[in-house]
């Protein structure tokens, strides 16, 4: 039994933590959802991963762990999904991340985690990454809900430059005492470390709050640890003694880096009295990246796959909600999607529906569900199935055709291309890694996750009744799908236009050029500033499939 085993069972057996309280059922809490970005299943040590991180360690031991919490295997939809409570293919988030300079994202009537809490009167704060549409002012934080942003738009900026293709992508947003939108770049912060800044930001948000009567929601999205791998010199010394490979010893120290900020959040939640009524929800927005970035820092063990693919690793997530007065310690096997947590939040907001809102709140038909129950009083989740996503067009360095996943209770059905990524990844120095772009093992594929949550058993020719009912159910699901919002990019956002600032283009001229997109090799390393040496010479095989459309 590790030392992480023996803390766990040291809060079940009642020691020193607090357990439920009554009391607090009757308050609306306040919500902090803190996501990282690439961050693998095993990177942490919750999930006695390769990289020490106390401070989540922490958090995780006093809350519930959630051992099957999902994610979208790619970055927008999840947020998407988060925000809106509906599935990607619902929204038209289905298909790849959007780009920088591409005009499209949430679709604007989606309503958003902010607008419905609002109306139980929380104040709303964002910090760190975005990205779900700048190219119009109504797609960017304040506009969708929120009352101030600190952070980026887009996404894979350099962590202390702030600059994503040549432009500055930092700034603050807040209305100012005449309620006027201010819109201030921060050229001031070049040479900080990103970590650092959001998590001062949200030290200095709790930190005001703390005088406020009404409660408040922060989304702190974090761009730890998504390239490029960089971190400053302090937190690699940490690690110098035990890691000797340059590049694993980066990412632990960009993984340090983040635990070591909510750590601080932590303390100033303490120090101004607001921890006893606060919840905390810690997840990353897919699995780690591991196919197609050179050397492999990340590990999605024991899950198969990583970022990209419909396997376990590139969806479950490293994942636990803290609550001092509200979650006893335990762990929750209870299955959850992202979708999930704007109707839990909702239910806290309300008191359980004992509160109305100020006015009522319209949302399209929402594909989550309320887990409140499930997570505080430890029984079986409402959900017995979740899509976990259907596109119709293949993807850079990831499947090459068609593909659809569905999870039915313990079942999991794949259609097309569960990855690339294929493999299994285990933290760097346990055992060799397979680094190949590689085919999907068949067409069709059934796992008993509860059985086999490694994936390494494709049982469909076994159980063909099985397969053909989680078909049909892929099938009506498919038939709701909308389409996809992806529009191609627009020269006119160069941030050359704007003072090499990336800004909302399309609200800043009157006609805007035509110009056909395709995405390249050439562009999408740029994108997410690689260059060739940093990839696979199999990355090749990512880019020559056919784009057209397949239905299923």
């Amino acid at each position: 039994m590790n030392l992480f085993h023996i803390s766990v069972l040291f809060c079940f057996l009642g020691a020193s933590i607090s357990l439920k309280n009554s009391e607090y059922e009757e308050k609306q809490p306040n919500i902090i959802y803190i996501l990282s970005d690439d961050l693998g299943h095993s990177d942490v040590g919750f999930t006695n991963g390769h990289v020490e991180t106390p401070n989540l360690n922490r958090l995780a031991r006093e809350g519930v762990l959630l051992t099957q919490n999902y994610v979208q295997q790619v970055c927008s939809p999840t947020r998407g999904a988060l925000m809106s409570g509906r599935y990607p293919f619902h929204t038209g988030l289905q298909h790849e991340v959007i780009y920088p300079g591409e005009p499209w994202g949430l679709p604007l009537d989606e309503a958003i985690i902010p607008q419905v809490l609002k109306e139980y009167n929380y104040s709303t704060h964002a910090v760190g990454k975005w990205h779900m549409g700048m190219h119009k002012w109504a797609f960017t934080p304040l506009y969708r809900g929120f009352d101030d942003f600190f952070g980026y738009y887009m996404g894979g900026e350099n962590y202390d430059t702030h600059l994503k293709d040549k432009g500055l992508d930092l700034r603050s947003n807040f209305f100012d005492e005449n309620g006027k939108f201010v819109d201030e770049l921060r050229w001031d912060l070049d040479g900080r470390y990103s970590a650092e800044l959001y998590s001062e930001r949200t030290v200095d948000l709790v930190n005001k709050l703390k005088s406020q009567e009404d409660p408040f929601f922060i989304y702190l999205a974090y761009q730890s640890v998504h390239a490029p791998h960089m971190v400053p010199q302090r937190y690699l010394d940490q690690f110098s003694s035990h890691i000797t490979d340059e590049k694993e010893k980066v990412f632990a120290a960009m993984v340090s880096s983040m635990d070591e900020g909510i750590g601080n959040i932590t303390k100033a939640l303490e120090s101004t009295g607001l921890a006893d009524n606060t919840i905390i929800v810690f997840s990353s927005d897919n699995g780690g990246n591991v196919n197609c970035v050179g050397k492999v820092t990340s590990s999605n063990y024991p899950y198969r796959g990583g970022k990209r693919a419909l396997y376990e690793g590139g969806v479950r997530s490293p994942s636990f909600i803290w609550g001092r007065n509200r979650l006893a310690p335990s762990k929750s096997d209870a299955m959850i999607h992202v979708t999930d947590w704007l109707p839990t939040f909702w239910s806290l907001a309300s008191l359980q529906g004992k509160l109305n809102p100020n006015n009522p709140i319209k949302t399209k038909p929402l594909d989550g569900i309320n887990q409140w129950l499930a997570i505080s009083e430890n029984l079986p989740s409402n959900r017995t199935e979740f899509v976990i996503n259907i596109d119709p067009k293949p993807v850079a360095c990831g499947h090459r055709v068609p593909h659809a996943g569905l999870r039915w209770k313990e079942w999991k059905l794949i259609i097309g291309a569960g990855g690339p990524p294929n493999g299994w990844y285990p933290a760097p120095e346990l055992t060799d890694i397979e680094k190949t772009c590689g085919h999907h093992d068949s067409y069709i594929e059934l796992y008993n996750i509860i059985e086999d949550p490694s994936e390494t058993r494709n049982v469909s020719d076994k159980f063909p009744d099985i397969v053909q009912m989680l078909t049909e159910k892929i099938k009506a699901y498919n038939a709701t799908a909308v389409p996809l919002g992806n529009k191609p990019h627009d020269p006119a956002s160069n941030p050359a236009n704007f003072n090499f600032t990336w800004m909302p283009w399309l609200d800043m001229f009157a006609e805007v050029p035509d110009e056909t997109y395709t995405l390249t090799k050439d562009l999408w390393l740029d994108g997410n500033q690689l260059t060739e040496d940093d990839v696979l010479s199999s990355m090749d095989a990512c880019f020559d499939s056919d784009p057209d459309s397949v239905e299923f």
